[in-house]
């Protein structure tokens, strides 16, 4: 008789045939930042702060002190630098370049990962340039948005982003930023492509957090419809060709079947984002007494890895690390 649970009896044993092993290494910490000189308790996302540069570069530091090799950065920017072309996007003296160079300066070996979109310093709140027409539709005008993108990923490796990461899904845009960090010479920055990206209803408490919702409209006619699985290979055929170095499919839990798609198709590494309403999730149902945060944080980030992940972004990162140094002390023991 097969007897499976031979495999399951003692510790020991379960330890040696796991086949998905999480470690520090696996994540990246995402990061709000803002001018302001005090650091910000996030209301829309408990046990996240919005950080001041004197607060990030202690959060990044703590952080990387733990294992974790990156840090994302996503700026809440002042309503007063908001233009319906977002040149604040490419400033060289804006926040995020800052942000970087401190980052760079005070822990060369952390790795510096920015967004590339418009939709924080768009007076309309959209990822890309948008055209109002006289019955009132909207058209997120697309190569328009794509020069202004170049201009900001060159901003950004100009500061020191060790990778620049495109989460407009605006089409021809990895090419186009490839393309334009080569010319000036930035051959070494990565891109990380927002490969999948879809139009979630998980995304509401990071839009409280950098108060970056659309003013009007919606995000359909770029990011991708939730019903769609096959049009996220195709999207990920297309980012490899156009130079990608890093895909990523966005949100993470609700996709792990995209995920894993895209793993069996790609020889790229692959990133994955546990965005803001699958933590929010976690959190109030654990705060609410339901599960156990612990347990349930690392089983959601093991099937995300176990699907296909080499890389997981989520804001439990920290906290993750602390608890899987727990469970191996306890191991040793």
């Amino acid at each position: 008789m097969h007897r499976p649970r031979r495999n399951r009896r003692t510790p020991a044993i379960r330890a040696m045939i796991q086949e998905t092993i999480l470690q520090p290494a696996d994540f990246i910490l995402p990061l709000f930042i803002h001018e302001d000189s005090n650091d910000v308790a996030i209301e829309s996302m408990p046990g996240v702060t919005r950080w001041s540069l004197a607060g990030m570069l202690s959060e990044a530091g703590a952080a990387h002190a733990l294992g974790i090799p990156a840090v994302v950065l996503f700026p809440k920017i002042e309503d007063a630098l908001k233009t319906p072309t977002a040149d604040e996007s490419w400033n060289a003296d804006g926040l995020v370049p800052r942000a970087i160079a401190a980052l760079k300066t005070a822990y060369p070996s952390l790795c510096v990962i920015t967004d590339v979109a418009l939709d924080p310093y768009n007076s309309d709140g959209h990822d890309g340039i948008v055209l109002h027409a006289a019955d009132g539709s909207l058209e997120i005008v697309n190569d328009a948005t794509i020069e202004i993108l170049c201009r900001q990923a060159v901003c950004q490796a100009q500061a020191g982003a060790d990778i620049v990461a495109p989460s407009d899904m605006m089409d021809g845009r990895v090419a186009a930023i490839r393309k334009a960090l080569d010319a000036e010479s930035f051959t070494q920055v990565s891109i990380l492509s927002y490969t999948a990206k879809y139009a979630s209803a998980l995304y509401g408490p990071f839009r409280g957090a950098l108060d970056s919702a659309p003013k009007a409209g919606d995000k359909k006619t770029y990011q991708m419809d939730p019903a769609n699985a096959r049009e996220a290979l195709r999207e990920a055929v297309l980012d490899a060709e156009e130079g990608a170095d890093i895909l990523m499919v966005k949100p993470a839990i609700f996709y792990l079947d995209v995920l894993a798609s895209i793993r069996a198709q790609s020889n790229l590494p692959l990133a994955a984002y546990q965005v803001s309403g699958e933590y929010l999730m976690l959190k109030s149902a654990s705060q609410g007494g339901w599960i156990d945060e612990k347990a349930a944080v690392l089983e959601s980030l093991t099937a995300i890895k176990r699907a296909g992940a080499d890389m997981i972004l989520t804001y439990y990162a920290k906290q993750a690390c602390v608890w899987l140094s727990e469970h191996e002390e306890r191991v040793a023991r």
